[in-house]
């Protein structure tokens, strides 16, 4: 008999929550209006500054694809927004062989410094820094081009990961206000 009472009352107060349930990347809204992934397709990302020919201009250009197609799916909406960003990137040994000197293990790490500007008034409406700080194995000194395909590797995964952390900030923004 309790155990009936206490089922009945869980379902008595979850029935009335269960209209205010709407999923956060749901292309329809609860209440009519534009759905986020409509929001976030409105972002014009800029171009990201790194000098050419170097690692850091293939970073930024792989950071920015993916934003792009993160946010609008490949097909973005004439913008309401703009989305400036800056990064540095760190490497730092962390692992020494003691009889060579050499690097076993490094990380790598990058700092995304962003900004996203409504463009009806001017004015930055989101300002953040996302980070994220992956490591690599060297494994062995015998093989010459492993330490530089670990290096991409690594640099590929910490661009995912910082993109993946400003489109959920700006999920929030768009969903929340703040």
């Amino acid at each position: 008999m309790r155990l009936a009472l206490r089922g009945a009352a869980v379902l008595a107060l979850a029935v009335p929550l269960a209209g205010c349930f709407q999923p956060l990347y749901g292309t329809r809204t609860l209440d009519g209006g534009p759905s986020l992934a409509a929001s976030l397709a409105q972002i014009d990302i800029t171009q990201i500054p790194a000098p050419n020919g170097t690692p850091q201009s293939r970073i930024a250009v792989d950071l920015r694809n993916q934003l792009v197609f993160m946010l609008s799916g490949g097909n973005p909406a004439p913008p309401t927004h703009r989305l400036d960003i800056r990064f540095q990137t760190t490497r730092v040994s962390v692992i020494v062989d003691v009889e060579t000197a050499r690097p076993d293990v490094e990380n790598f790490g990058i700092a995304a410094y962003y900004t996203l500007v409504d463009l009806n008034t001017g004015k930055p409406v989101v300002t953040d820094v996302a980070q994220s700080r992956v490591s690599y194995d060297i494994p062995g000194q015998q093989q010459r081009f492993a330490r530089q395909r670990a290096l991409r590797d690594a640099e590929n995964r910490a661009a995912t990961v910082i993109a993946e952390t400003i489109r959920s900030r700006l999920a929030s923004y768009f969903v929340a206000g703040t």
